[in-house]
């Protein structure tokens, strides 16, 4: 059963989503409070009330994005048909490549690295990358070795993605490209 949410916990969604969107776009040090309010379309201050600092809004949204990895490669997980570990890790690697086209959830991921020796932005990005880990590994099964590289491979995407490689015909390029799936940005 659904619990009703609060008007106050709808706000706090709404502002996490919109933050996600700004942060994205302008990073942690560039982006101001006030942007992030008028995208939500609330005062600055209700901001505040919500989430007391900038730093703050900042864990929310990226605890929120490490969130939807973790909800994406399970339940991708779970809908593989073949559950041999490499069949598991094909099936989420397609489903996290699917899930960054949204570049926004890659670019916030991005900032959130630009920004990790902010001690609480740090431990937020460590936090979320053990969690996707440890879930990678238990519901694939796979080795530990297999599943470095499923997260080095998912790095790598994030570099294609964000500098825009894909379809690049340069040789260098291609040699980074190679094997690496992912649909189109949105």
């Amino acid at each position: 059963m659904k619990r009703k949410l609060s008007t106050s916990d709808v706000r706090r969604e709404t502002v996490i989503e919109r933050a996600i969107q700004v942060f994205a776009k302008t990073g942690y040090p560039g982006t101001p409070i006030a942007a992030v309010a008028a995208e939500a379309k609330i005062s600055p201050a209700y901001v505040f009330k919500l989430f007391p600092t900038k730093e703050t809004l900042f864990v929310a949204a990226l605890d929120h994005c490490f969130g939807r990895i973790h909800e994406t490669l399970a339940a991708s997980a779970a809908a593989s048909a073949d559950q041999t570990p490499d069949a598991v890790l094909q099936a989420m690697g397609g489903a996290y490549a699917a899930l960054i086209a949204n570049r926004d959830l890659l670019m916030l991921q991005v900032h959130a690295l630009s920004v990790a020796d902010e001690p609480q932005i740090g431990a937020a990005f460590r936090l979320g990358l053990q969690r996707v880990v440890r879930l990678v590994k238990s519901r694939s099964g796979a080795s530990d070795e297999a599943v470095q590289r499923f997260i080095a491979y998912g790095q790598l995407c994030h570099l294609v993605t964000t500098i825009l490689l894909d379809g690049d015909k340069a040789d260098w390029a291609r040699i980074l490209t190679m094997g690496i799936r992912h649909p189109a940005s949105s």
